[in-house]
Formats: structure tokens, sequence, C-alpha cells
């Protein structure tokens, strides 16, 4: 069934793709993040066990949102692992770092993703798309908010 938003197909498609490397970066911060979280230790334990679990909620419910964003623009979001490593540009962490190796890795993460983000928003200005834009908006303010907490950590 055709897709009638207003914004033309090859904007839409464009937005579509933007919003795919997003989805996949926000989802490979989602593994690691809650991979960080179980397997943090130290003397700030406490507080960054606390802090990750804050984070990856956040981006459970962004990577919903985005993937629900490229479904109402007409195209289907990436759903299987293969597809997320695929776009993301996220490295997956295959060990345990330090609790300072896993905070500059999330700093650097994060700060990925803020890019692809804003990458998104470009796209949105040329195609008249203010809700992608918003929904950008809030996670450029969320992930350079986590990049601040993580770096702000950081002893």
């Amino acid at each position: 069934m055709a897709v009638h938003t207003g914004i033309p197909e090859d904007k839409r498609k464009a937005l579509s793709d933007g919003l795919a490397k997003v989805l996949a970066d926000t989802y490979t911060l989602l593994g690691k993040t809650h991979g960080f979280h179980w397997n943090v230790t130290g003397a700030q334990f406490h507080s960054l066990h606390e802090m990750f679990e804050t984070q990856y909620t956040d981006l459970t419910t962004a990577v919903d949102e985005i993937a629900e964003r490229i479904r109402a623009l007409g195209y289907f979001a990436p759903g299987s692992l293969s597809q997320i490593l695929k776009l993301s540009t996220i490295e997956d962490e295959h060990g345990v770092p330090d609790s300072r190796g896993m905070l500059e890795q999330l700093v650097r993460d994060n700060e990925t993703v803020t890019q692809a983000c804003r990458a998104v928003v470009q796209i949105c200005d040329e195609a008249n798309d203010t809700v992608t834009e918003d929904l950008m908006n809030h996670r450029m303010d969320a992930h350079e908010k986590a990049a601040w907490m993580l770096r702000s950590s950081m002893s």
C-alpha cells in the first residue's frame, strides 16, 4: 500500500536509510551497555551499574521508536542481528574491559550515535520532516547527556 505523508518517496527512502544506521548503532550500543552493566567491577561498581541500567533502559525504548519511525515512512526496519551488525559503525566488544575502558568506549559510542542522528537531521531539513527531526533531536540530547555523564565518571 502506498504511503502518502507529503514526503516524496526518494526523501522517505533517504530518511529510512539514515534511520536504519541510527537504529543499528543504537542497538549495538544497547547490547554493549547492557553487557557492561552485568560485568562492571571496581570501586565505582554501584554507581556505574545503576548508570548503565538507566542508559540501556533508555536505549531499549529508543530502538523501538526508531524502528517504528522507519515503518511509518513505509520501509522495513533492520530486524536481525546480522543486519544490525552490518549497518553499525560501533565496534562490538568481545571482552570485559575495566571500568575506565567501559566508560571510554561508551563515551565514544554515544558520540558516534549523536553524529549519526545529526546526519539524519540534515535529510529531515531537505524533506521537511519535522517528526523524524524531533525524534533525532531527542536522541541527540539523550546521547550527549549520556556521554557527559560517562565522561564525568572517569577518575
